[in-house]
C-alpha cells in the first residue's frame, strides 16, 4: 500500500508542476537545442524565444506537446515512485536495518530510474522533437512516433540512462534532509497502520529546490547533449533553407557544441534549467507530500470500510 500511494502521489505532483511550468520548459529547450556560432544566433537568450511566440502570434504554440509530455512525466513518476518506494521497503526487509543510507539511496534511486527510462524513452524522444520544432508546426504523437524507426524513438538512451544520476542525487538528498528534519518520527494509527510523517509544504518545497538544483549543477552537460540529440530533425541554415540535423549520437552532439560554442556552450541555458527543473521538483515534491498524507487518510478509511463490509457479511 505504501508503494502505491508513494507512486500516485508522485505521478500527480509531476502532472500538475510539468503543466505549470511547460511554456518555460519550451523556451529553455528551443534554447538548448540551438546550436550555432557567436555570429549566427537566432535565440541570445531564452526570452527570445518566448519574444518570437509573441511576436508571431504562437503563444498558444509554446504548450506544444504539453499532452504528450504530461503523459510522459505521469507513467513517468508513476514507475519512478512506485519502484523506489518498493525496492527501499525491499531492502530494509531484507537487510534488516531500520533507516537506508546514502550508499544504497543512492544505488536503489539509480535503478528505480533505468527501469523508468527504458520504458518511457520514446515518449520522450517525441515530446523532445514537438517541443524543438517550429512555432505552429509542432507535429502530433502518433505521428511523431511512426515516422521514426524503433530505433530512432530510443534516440539518446544511452545518455538518458546515464542521466538517472540526476534524480538519484536530487531524491538521496531530498531524503536524507527529510529523514534529519522529521528525525524519524512516525504517526502510529490504530489497528497498528503506521502513517509516515509529512513535512510542511514550506519545507517540502525548499529541501526540492535545493536538491535539484545540487543535481542539475552536476549533470547539466549530460542534459544538454541529451536535448541536442532529441531536438527536431530539421533546423534552417544560414541562407533559410532547410536542412537535415546529424546529430543523433552523444559523440555527435558533444563534437557539435564543441566545435561551434566551446566549452561554455556545454552549459548554455544553465540558469534556465536550473529554474524550471528547481521549480518543477519543488512543486512536483510539495504536492506529493500533501497527496501523500491525504492518501492515507482515505486509504485508511477504505481499508475499514472494507473490513466491516467483511465482517458484516461474514456474520450475515
Amino acid at each position: 500500500m505504501e508503494s502505491l500511494v508513494e507512486a500516485t502521489s508522485g505521478a500527480v505532483g509531476s502532472l500538475v508542476s510539468t503543466t505549470i511550468l511547460y511554456p518555460l520548459d519550451t523556451c529553455k529547450t528551443k534554447y538548448q537545442a540551438e546550436n550555432r556560432s557567436l555570429l549566427h544566433t537566432k535565440y541570445r537568450n531564452v526570452s527570445d524565444v518566448l519574444w518570437e511566440a509573441i511576436s508571431t502570434r504562437q503563444v498558444v504554440s509554446l504548450y506544444q506537446g504539453l499532452w504528450t509530455k504530461n503523459f510522459q512525466s505521469f507513467i513517468s513518476q508513476f514507475i519512478y515512485f512506485y519502484g523506489y518506494s518498493f525496492l527501499k521497503r525491499l531492502y530494509l526487509k531484507k537487510s534488516g536495518s531500520k533507516s537506508i543510507g546514502t550508499k544504497a539511496n543512492l544505488i536503489i534511486a539509480a535503478a528505480a530510474g533505468a527501469c523508468t527510462v527504458v520504458v518511457t524513452q520514446p515518449l520522450d524522444t517525441a515530446s523532445s522533437k514537438m517541443q524543438t520544432s517550429e512555432f505552429g508546426k509542432s507535429k502530433g504523437l502518433w505521428e511523431s512516433l511512426s515516422e521514426s524507426t524503433w530505433t530512432e524513438s530510443f534516440d539518446g538512451l544511452g545518455i538518458s540512462l546515464l542521466l538517472t544520476a540526476n534524480p538519484s542525487i536530487q531524491y538521496t538528498a531530498f531524503d536524507q534532509l527529510k529523514q534529519r528534519l522529521l528525525k524519524e518520527k512516525t504517526r502510529k494509527r490504530s489497528n497498528d497502520i503506521t502513517s509516515p510523517e509529512a513535512l510542511s509544504a514550506l519545507s517540502a518545497f525548499m529541501l526540492g529546490a535545493v536538491s535539484k538544483c545540487i543535481a542539475t549543477c552536476i549533470t547539466y552537460p549530460a542534459i544538454r547533449c541529451k536535448v541536442m540529440i532529441q531536438s527536431a530533425d530539421s533546423d534552417e541554415n544560414n541562407d533559410g533553407k532547410s536542412q537535415k540535423k546529424p546529430r543523433k549520437t552523444v559523440s555527435g552532439a558533444i563534437s557539435a557544441i564543441w566545435e561551434k560554442e566551446g566549452i561554455l556552450g556545454f552549459f548554455k541555458g544553465l540558469q534556465a534549467q536550473i529554474l524550471k527543473t528547481v521549480l518543477s521538483s519543488a512543486l512536483l515534491l510539495m504536492v506529493k507530500e500533501k497527496i501523500t498524507k491525504s492518501t492515507w487518510v482515505v486509504m485508511i478509511a477504505l481499508r475499514r470500510f472494507l473490513f466491516k463490509t467483511e465482517t458484516r457479511l461474514k456474520s450475515s
